[in-house]
Order: structure tokens, then C-alpha cells, then sequence
């Protein structure tokens, strides 16, 4: 029987997380590469992609591809599992990071319902939801020659649940369908998958809460009054989770929503 120490090695293994330049991308990048993974930090700037990369390679010793790629354009999508193919000549491990989210500078996206444009929302399920769909489907065939596959989507508790329009009021934050809308897609996806998948590969999803970003009062005080554990999360928070579903100690979970939200959805 393999430690838990065991279960947990990652190394050898190759992961792709989309948005591995961002707030929680990087942290997800750091965190599989401090299990011994090979880190494909794919994002849409270069430069930050490259900066990652080199961080995790600095801090680990592990070889990582900086990939920089915009996940909405479908023709450099289909370039992905190529790519990845010829560095590094297999595929373990997919994080469906990249997302559209709340404070996204678009028009007709992080604004009063009446005012959020159909371009947007297009857009947003398009990233949010037809991108994973799309990932997933170029990936099966390396992940499932890997034996050890493991998909992991991030989603959020607005997949799960309607939005408390109360935290917002009197504040420059907005909530957005699309949004919500693509989150809860995605849960459902990660069961579909899962099912279809199986037994070569596994399928999860983690539904994060809001996470601190210096958002403004009176919603930082709403949100902590309205969640058990009284905080917001940070990035450091769902290091943990993508961890162990990615790893050996989650050999046996399958489409499950692991939910790293303080509480919020208990109530």
C-alpha cells in the first residue's frame, strides 16, 4: 500500500492549466509543480506566461512550456495537444482555469442585468464553457494514453447557486448571467464527462467562492458576514483541492463538485 507522500507524487507527469498567468492559474501552476509535474502555463500574454514558467523552473527544477495562446480564437485551440505532444510526448493532467469572470473589462459584461449585451454572454459561454468542451475533446486521446488522466474545471459557487444581489448594492461590482450560466454548465459537463470518460479518465470540478481581490465595502464586510468561516477565500485556498484531484489520492473520485467556498453554500 503507497503513502499518502506516494499518492501525492506527481512526478514525471506533464499538466496543462488554461489561465496559468492569472491570480489562481499560477497558484494551481505552482502548486502541481511542487508535486513534480511538468507545467504547460498556457494564458493569453506571453510575457506573463514566460514569467511563470521560469518561476516554477527556478523554484522546482522542473521543465515547464510557456504557452500563450487566446482561448476564444477555436483555429489556435486545435494547436494545443500537438504542441504539447512534441515537448513533451504526453498529456496527465488538464486545469480548465481561463474564464471570463465578474470584473472582466467587457462591454455589455460586468453591468446591470438589463444593460448585459448578447455578445457578451455569447462570449463568455464561449471561453467559459465551449472552450473546456473543446480542450477536453483534443486532450482524451493523450490523457487517456497517460493512466493516470485527470480533468479538473474550475467553476464557482454561482454554478450552484443564485447570486445575493444584496452584497452588491451601493457598490461598482456587478453580478453576471453569462457567468453563472457557464459555471453551472460546466458542473454538469464535469458529470457528463465523467461518465463518458470513465474508466480511463477522471472528471471534477472545484467551485470556488469569492475570492479577495480588494474589492470595495460594503461587499467585503456582506460577504464575510454571509460565510461560516467568516473570510473571503485566497488563492492559497484551492491550491489543496486541484492538488489531490490531480494526484493519486483522488484515484477512485469521479465527477464530483469539490466545493472550497468557507461555507458560503451550507447556509
Amino acid at each position: 500500500m503507497r503513502s499518502v507522500h506516494n499518492l501525492m507524487d506527481l512526478q514525471g507527469r506533464v499538466a496543462l492549466v488554461t489561465g496559468g498567468a492569472g491570480n489562481i492559474g499560477r497558484n494551481l501552476c505552482d502548486a502541481l509543480a511542487e508535486l513534480g509535474a511538468h507545467v504547460v502555463v498556457l494564458d493569453m500574454d506571453q510575457r506573463r506566461c514566460s514569467e511563470v514558467a521560469l518561476e516554477l523552473q527556478k523554484k522546482y527544477g522542473i521543465e515547464n512550456l510557456a504557452l500563450a495562446i487566446d482561448l476564444s480564437q477555436e483555429d489556435a485551440v486545435l494547436s494545443i495537444p500537438d504542441i504539447i505532444q512534441k515537448r513533451f510526448g504526453r498529456l496527465d493532467i488538464l486545469v480548465n482555469c481561463a474564464a471570463l469572470v465578474a470584473s472582466s473589462e467587457l462591454k455589455g459584461w460586468a453591468v446591470p442585468f438589463l444593460d448585459q449585451k448578447a455578445a457578451s454572454w455569447r462570449l463568455g459561454l464561449e471561453v467559459n464553457l465551449t472552450i473546456p468542451f473543446i480542450l477536453t475533446q483534443l486532450c482524451t486521446e493523450m490523457l487517456r494514453a497517460s493512466h493516470y488522466g485527470s480533468v479538473i474545471n474550475i467553476s464557482s459557487i454561482y454554478g450552484i447557486v443564485g447570486p445575493d444581489m444584496h452584497l452588491y448594492q451601493d457598490t461598482p461590482l456587478a453580478n453576471v448571467a453569462a457567468y453563472a450560466a457557464s459555471k453551472g454548465g460546466l458542473i454538469q459537463l464535469t458529470r457528463w464527462l465523467a461518465t463518458t470518460l470513465a474508466p480511463d479518465i477522471r472528471v471534477n470540478t472545484v467551485s470556488i467562492g469569492g475570492v479577495w481581490r480588494d474589492q470595495p465595502e460594503p461587499f467585503h464586510s456582506r460577504y464575510k458576514s454571509r460565510t461560516p468561516l467568516g473570510r473571503m477565500a485566497t488563492e492559497e485556498d484551492i491550491k489543496g483541492a486541484v492538488a489531490y484531484l490531480a494526484s493519486d489520492m483522488a484515484n477512485y473520485v469521479t465527477g464530483h463538485n469539490l466545493v472550497v467556498d468557507g461555507g458560503w453554500t451550507a447556509w
